[in-house]
């Protein structure tokens, strides 16, 4: 205790004498200003001016910093978990490595075209078919066959499309297939082969009455012959006011799925001497954009007055991306495994315009965005591995390959009552 009293005796002492000559210190400086302001009043002003400066800075500083801080303290909580599904935008995400897949031998089902099956025409590396789709913020059900197909029993689903819309038909029956003990209960129900020009293909589950059909319709809206008195160089015309002729026999179902694009070029129209029509007047200045909007305005009209929303749910299929390259990109190289980036092809003039039109329909369609996820995919085209391997093809997929992701994300969407909110 004595030593702890001396030691704070000897404190003191010290604090007393440090006390003694900062204050001795200051005078002298206090002395040495006030000097300074007798002998130069402007030097006295100018050490004013910079001490309210000083002041005023600091005071500024207190204001521009801490108002910066505080929303971020009002604002951290804890927030909802990233998993809620209900909240997951399924078409952002990436493609991981899972050796679960294939979901399907595209050899031993009847109903895979021969040009889409790529291990058939002699491809070796079966890497690309190991891909899986990870949504950024949830995960896409896995594939439960017997479930689906028990969901899915009465009903009717109808494809409206390009070739890329049959690559997805023939994907879903192969899918569901799997499911089906007697593949004999499967079949065409006009025995008609698969063809790249047929109008109408209908597949029938009969042990489970269920009806997938595929309508073959490349631009949604009437292809027609040139009008009288047409310019020599116009061979044939679109329609853009009138929905294919055969629509009709898309109303009685419970899903229909669309998609076009693939057949809006120049190649394909003005330079086949195909132009556009509406009413009885051409459009020979229209431009394939603006044409591609017109058509698709007149399939929403459709889709509003013909469509029965109590019953029938329908999708959009938004461009699937292609892989070609060089400088006219008339030139396929299908590499090995997925690119790592984009390369600008997640976007497209064609998808804008479909997403556009749906926002401003009011029947219910929810747009399948299936255009950055392909974006990835140069490994899973066709390529030279077709049944006519001297052209080719960066545009359609392998089977099984990236469509059957397109089928297992619109099943959830199909027979999620819920399901997914898809933006």
């Amino acid at each position: 205790m004595v030593g702890s009293f001396e030691f704070e005796q000897c404190s003191l002492s010290k604090l007393r004498q440090f006390h003694e000559r900062v204050l001795s210190f200051s005078d002298k400086i206090v002395m040495g200003h006030f000097k300074l302001w007798v002998s130069g009043s402007i030097s006295a002003l100018v050490l004013v001016g910079l001490f309210l400066s000083f002041l005023l800075a600091m005071v500024c500083t207190y204001f521009y910093v801490f108002p910066r801080y505080q929303p971020a303290v009002r604002t951290y909580r804890v927030h909802e978990s990233s998993d809620s599904v209900g909240k997951c935008n399924v078409f952002e995400g990436k493609w991981i490595p899972n050796e679960s897949y294939p979901l399907y031998n595209a050899s031993q089902c009847p109903f895979a075209e021969r040009g889409f099956d790529c291990v058939a025409n002699g491809r070796r590396d079966k890497g690309y078919q190991k891909w899986r789709w990870k949504p950024k913020n949830c995960e896409i059900p896995r594939f439960n066959v017997q479930e689906i197909l028990g969901k899915l029993r009465g009903k009717r689903i109808v494809f409206v499309g390009d070739s890329l819309s049959r690559t997805q038909w023939e994907s879903m029956i192969c899918l569901l297939m799997k499911g089906v003990e007697d593949k004999r209960d499967v079949f065409e129900i006009n025995g008609n082969k698969i063809t790249k020009r047929i109008r109408f293909l209908g597949v029938w589950f009969s042990s489970f009455n269920l009806h997938i059909d595929f309508y073959r319709s490349v631009f949604l809206v009437q292809p027609g012959s040139a009008p009288r008195r047409a310019p020599k160089r116009v061979k044939s015309t679109v329609r853009l006011d009138k929905l294919d002729d055969i629509s009709k026999e898309w109303i009685d179902s419970d899903f229909l799925i669309f998609n076009s694009g693939h057949w809006w070029t120049p190649t394909k129209l003005f330079d086949m001497g195909c132009y556009f029509q509406a009413g009885g007047s051409l459009k020979l200045g229209m431009g394939i954009t603006s044409g591609f909007r017109t058509a698709l305005n007149t399939w929403a009209s459709w889709v509003e007055t013909s469509v029965n929303r109590n019953r029938t749910r329908v999708f959009f299929r938004t461009f699937e991306s292609s892989h070609w390259i060089g400088r006219n990109r008339k030139s396929c190289k299908v590499t090995r495994r997925p690119w790592l980036k984009t390369k600008g092809r997640d976007h497209s003039q064609i998808s804008d315009i479909i997403m556009n039109v749906v926002k401003k329909m009011t029947t219910p369609v929810t747009v399948l965005h299936v255009t950055p996820m392909g974006a990835f995919r140069s490994d899973a085209h066709v390529g030279t591995w077709s049944d006519n391997p001297a052209v080719p093809d960066c545009s359609h997929w392998c089977l099984p390959g990236v469509p059957d992701t397109w089928n297992e994300i619109l099943l959830s969407l199909m027979l999620s009552k819920d399901g997914l909110t898809v933006r």
